[in-house]
C-alpha cells in the first residue's frame, strides 16, 4: 500500500518555537544540523547567496533539487551579499535576536570579511556561535578545504570498509556530514541549556567533521595501541562478533543477521538445526566465534541459501532471531512499519505533486516535532524578515 499525502503540520509549533536560529552553512553538515532544530519548531533563517544560494540547490534529480527539498523543510531564506558592508551590517542585526548562529564557511574566512565571532558577541553576548568545518577551526589542515570524503578517509573509516582483497570503501551518502550534524545539534542545546539556566554568555562551537567521524570508529585507535595490528576489512562481516553478516536466499534476495550476543548465538544455531555448534569449545567464546567466522558463514549461509526470503523470515521471526531482509530505496516505503509508524512521509510539493521524506526522527510524547512547510525557494522570507528590522524594498535590493 503506498504512503498517503497529509498536510503540512501549520498548527504544530514545537518546543523550540521563539528560538531564532541564522544559518549561514552550505551543503549536507550544516542544513542536517539545523533541520533537527526547524524540525522542532526553531525558525531556521537561511542566510544564502544572491543568486546561486546553497550548493544542495544545484544537486538536482531529474531537474528537481532533491536534498534541498528534504533539508530544507521547515526554514525560511534570505538573501544577503556579504561582500557589501551594509549587508554585514544588516546581518548583525539579525545577530541580536537570534539564539544560534552557524557558518561552515573556510576558517578563517569571516575574519577576512570583517565578521570575527567577536563582533556577533559585541551584538549578542548570548549567542551560541557554531563554526563547522572539515577538520576544525585549529591545527595544521584546519585552513584546508574538507569536505566530508576527506576525512571518511582520513579517520581510518574507509581503511576499515570494504573487502580485504579490494580497495578501501567510502560511504555511498554524506556520513560524516550527518554525524557531524548530529554531533552539532546536541552541542547547541547544551551550550542553550548553559545560557538560559544558568545565566552564562554565549560561546563558540568548533565543530569539526573529522572529530564527528573519529568519534563512531569506538576504541579503533585503542584495539591498535593493545593489539599493534590493523584490523583487515571484512567485508559486512565483523570483526567484533559471528555470526554477522549477509547471506543469500534461495530467491535471490539478501538477509542481514546478528548475534551480538551469546544467548543470540545460541538461538541461531538452534534455529539453523545446529544445535552442536553450541558445546563446540572452538565457538564457546565471541572471539572464538570470530576466529572461526568462515565455518559459522558456511553454516548459517547454506541454511538460508536452501530457503527462500519468506520462508527465512517466518522461522526467524518465530524463533526470535535477529535477522532482516536487505532493503534497497525502492522496497523501504512498501514495508508495513515504515508506514504504520510510519519512518517515511508523502508531504505536497509545488513541483513534484508530493515528495516523500523522513519524518522527524526522534518522538517526543508530549511536545512533538512537526514537519509544518516545505523547503523555500531562494530569498522567499527575506522582505519579510529584513523589512521588520525597518529596511524598505530599496534598502533591501542593495542588501542582495
Amino acid at each position: 500500500m503506498p504512503i498517503k499525502q497529509r498536510a503540512f503540520d501549520t498548527d504544530q509549533q514545537g518546543p523550540l518555537s521563539g528560538l531564532r536560529v541564522l544559518d549561514m552553512s552550505r551543503l549536507v553538515a550544516g542544513n542536517m544540523l539545523s533541520l533537527q532544530l526547524a524540525d522542532f519548531g526553531a525558525e531556521v533563517i537561511k542566510v544564502e547567496e544572491p543568486q546561486r544560494g546553497d550548493t544542495l540547490r544545484a544537486w538536482r534529480v531529474k531537474g528537481h533539487p532533491i536534498h534541498w527539498k528534504v533539508y530544507g523543510r521547515n526554514k525560511k531564506s534570505i538573501t544577503l551579499n556579504l561582500k557589501k558592508a551594509r549587508a554585514r551590517e544588516a546581518l548583525l542585526e539579525l545577530a541580536k535576536g537570534a539564539a544560534v548562529m552557524l557558518e561552515s564557511f573556510r576558517p578563517g574566512y569571516l575574519e577576512e570579511i570583517g565578521l570575527p565571532p567577536a563582533r556577533f558577541l559585541e551584538a549578542n553576548p548570548r549567542l551560541v556561535i557554531v563554526r563547522l568545518s572539515g577538520f576544525g577551526q585549529t591545527g595544521p589542515y584546519a585552513k584546508r578545504p574538507g569536505f566530508g570524503t576527506l576525512v571518511e578517509a582520513m579517520s581510518g573509516f574507509a581503511a576499515m570498509n570494504g573487502f580485504p582483497d579490494r580497495e578501501p570503501v567510502l560511504p555511498p551518502l554524506a556520513l560524516a556530514d550527518m554525524v557531524a550534524a548530529l554531533h552539532g545539534s546536541t552541542a547547541i542545546m547544551i551550550a542553550l541549556r548553559e545560557v538560559e539556566l544558568k545565566g552564562g554568555a554565549g560561546q563558540i562551537i568548533d565543530l569539526s567533521l573529522l572529530d564527528a567521524m573519529v568519534s563512531i570508529l569506538g576504541p579503533l585507535a585503542a584495539d591498535f595501541e593493545v593489539s599493534g595490528r590493523v584490523r583487515p576489512r571484512t567485508g559486512s562481516a565483523s570483526n567484533g562478533s559471528s555470526p554477522r553478516n549477509v547471506y543469500l536466499t534461495s530467491d535471490g534476495h539478501w538477509i542481514a543477521m546478528s548475534g551480538s550476543t551469546q544467548r543470540m548465538t545460541e538461538r541461531i544455531f538452534t534455529t539453523i538445526g545446529r544445535p552442536d555448534m553450541i558445546g563446540d569449545p572452538r565457538l564457546a567464546s565471541n572471539a572464538g566465534r570470530v576466529e572461526h567466522r568462515p565455518e559459522i558463514d558456511a553454516a548459517v549461509g547454506g541454511w538460508i541459501g536452501a530457503r527462500s526470503l519468506a520462508a527465512c523470515m517466518a522461522v526467524f521471526e518465530e524463533a526470535g532471531v535477529t535477522a532482516a531482509p536487505v532493503y534497497d530505496s525502492s522496497q523501504v516505503a512498501e514495508d508495513p512499519h515504515f508506514q504504520a509508524r510510519p519512518v517515511l512521509t508523502r508531504l505536497p510539493d509545488a513541483e513534484l505533486g508530493s515528495i516523500l521524506m523522513h519524518e522527524v526522527t526522534t518522538r517526543l510524547s508530549r511536545t512533538p516535532g512537526a514537519i509544518r512547510m516545505p523547503a523555500p525557494e531562494l530569498g522567499a522570507h527575506t522582505m519579510e524578515i529584513l523589512g521588520a528590522l525597518g529596511h524598505d524594498a530599496a534598502a533591501i535590493a542593495d542588501l542582495q
